[in-house]
């Protein structure tokens, strides 16, 4: 096989899901996202975090969820640069050291999802500069299916409502692309 028989994947959808401490504002929040990849899609939340305690000793109590599809195709292998971008802007909410404010990108296509992180674990793979891509979630047999891994809110109503959503438009967006 040569070089040129190589194929590049499809563009994925850029998603994102915030954590975020009441104190911050939702719109704050959204405004400096836009700045940075782009106009909204669609959104869905928020919703109270209670998933886990996890982000509590960090953030403070009464956290809320929110998911943010971007309206925009990113190439997948730019996951790791995004996620950089996340984690500055994560910065300016950041008070005495902790973040009042998380941001997860990840890339959705029509076969997954893929989160970035900056935890090394057994099913991560290393994608350069620190972080490594989360396979969260594979659509198989016409519905989203959960791994041994997959984040306890990632398989919650709320996140699968939104995400078949998002999935659904990106794939007619890849369609009108091609068309």
């Amino acid at each position: 096989m040569s070089k040129k028989d190589l194929k590049i994947p499809p563009r994925g959808l850029l998603v994102t899901g915030l954590i975020y401490s009441p104190e911050v504002e939702i719109s704050t929040i959204k405004e400096n996202l836009e700045l940075e990849f782009g106009p909204i899609m669609f959104e869905a939340g928020p919703v109270a975090f209670t998933w886990t305690k996890y982000y509590e000793k960090e953030m403070g109590q009464g956290l809320l969820r929110h998911f943010i599809a971007f309206d925009s195709l990113v190439p997948q292998d730019t996951l790791a640069q995004i996620k950089l971008q996340a984690m500055k802007l994560e910065e300016q909410w950041t008070k005495d050291g902790n973040r009042r404010v998380n941001i997860d990108p990840g890339i959705l296509t029509a076969e997954r999802l893929v989160l970035a992180t900056t935890k090394n674990f057994t099913h991560r793979i290393y994608l350069g500069s620190g972080i490594y891509g989360d396979l969260t979630l594979i659509f198989y047999k016409g519905r989203f299916s959960f791994l041994d891994w997959t984040y306890p809110d990632y398989k919650s109503k709320f996140a699968l409502g939104f995400l078949n959503e998002a999935r659904k438009r990106y794939l007619a967006m890849i369609k009108k692309k091609r068309g």
